[in-house]
């Protein structure tokens, strides 16, 4: 009698397994049937039951044929440890810094990858690679002008750049997702700061604002990344070699920033304490050293098109944004 052999699942390396989108990625692979390899530091970091850990040491510093023997046996390569916010200072130390974390590293682990015989890398870039706002009368899309405003954005150009070349080179595809502003257990950074503010009953002078700000919920970028995943596997052998291709992914709704206080203190079981407050003085105080860029992100709009990755990954964010922030501030979700 003939015993149905069940093949393996792919093994999928990720880099950043323990950083804050990590920790919704791996559980969502795992639970997908993945074998999942996490590239780290060192061998003690505390991971998830079922992860495969390759201490590589510092990926800055790591030696190529470390990182070619820790991705063999990969199908796929997802990378998303990074430098996700400014350094501190602003001098050419602070910015070669960075450049090596978000820009040099992907290059280098992209070539590590194709020397080992994997087959797609995932690169979390950022919408910050078109800049800090969107056009007035429409959302962003793929094909818009590539416009940094600071050395993070320029960075994930950078590596970007860098990853195309790579993929034409040696034939490795590379997927880069171009990330709005993630939120989920664990956030930090501006969405913490704007939770907080909520939760205290700070009177925050946002009601007159007119704007959108796509956002990604941590859960829906796990969905998403299965969804490149299960492309790949219906793909097989037959997927386009050698490319590279951008893509905006984010949740469905894109909230103004009044609409989205209001929803983080329904999240929180709080009333939201928002008050109007002319546009134009809010705008004007976008040049203030020191606060003027977060004003900016309150005012302005950054929005994206997710048609071209909803289409080819016939993918649809599972998560409102409701249940998302009750996910990400730890209440239960809406019925």
């Amino acid at each position: 009698m003939e015993v149905a052999v069940t093949p393996p699942q792919p093994t999928i390396a990720v880099t950043g397994a323990r950083g804050f989108v990590g920790q919704a990625v791996v559980p969502a692979l795992l639970a997908a049937g993945y074998g999942v390899r996490a590239l780290v530091r060192a061998s003690g970091e505390d991971l998830a039951s079922g992860v495969v850990k390759r201490a590589v040491g510092d990926l800055v510093h790591a030696d190529a044929g470390a990182l070619r023997d820790a991705l063999a046996g990969s199908t796929t390569l997802i990378h998303l440890a990074a430098q996700a916010h400014r350094p501190h200072g602003a001098g050419p130390a602070a910015r070669a810094a960075l450049a090596a974390i978000n820009a040099d590293v992907p290059v280098r682990l992209a070539a590590a990858a194709a020397a080992a015989g994997v087959r797609h890398v995932v690169f979390a870039s950022s919408v910050k690679v078109h800049g800090e706002s969107s056009p007035a009368a429409r959302a962003l899309r793929e094909d818009d002008p590539l416009a940094p405003a600071d050395p993070y954005g320029a960075s994930k150009v950078a590596a970007e750049a860098g990853l195309a070349r790579v993929a034409a080179e040696t034939g490795l595809r590379v997927t880069a997702l171009r990330l709005p502003l993630v939120y989920g257990p664990g956030a930090k950074a501006n969405f913490a700061a704007l939770a907080h503010a909520v939760h205290r009953g700070a009177l925050l002078p946002v009601a007159s604002i007119v704007n959108r700000r796509s956002l990604l919920g941590s859960g829906n970028l796990a969905s998403a990344l299965l969804a490149v995943l299960h492309a790949d596997a219906a793909a097989g052998d037959g997927a386009d070699g050698a490319r590279f291709a951008a893509y905006f992914v984010a949740d469905a709704e894109a909230p103004s920033t009044p609409e989205l206080v209001r929803a983080l203190a329904a999240a929180l079981d709080v009333a939201p304490r928002i008050v109007p407050f002319p546009p134009a003085l809010l705008r004007a105080a976008t040049h203030l050293p020191g606060v003027g860029a977060r004003i900016a992100r309150l005012v302005t709009s950054l929005a994206v098109d997710t048609t071209a990755f909803r289409t080819h990954f016939a993918w649809t964010p599972p998560l409102s944004l409701a249940t998302g922030l009750a996910a990400a501030v730890g209440q239960r979700p809406p019925r």
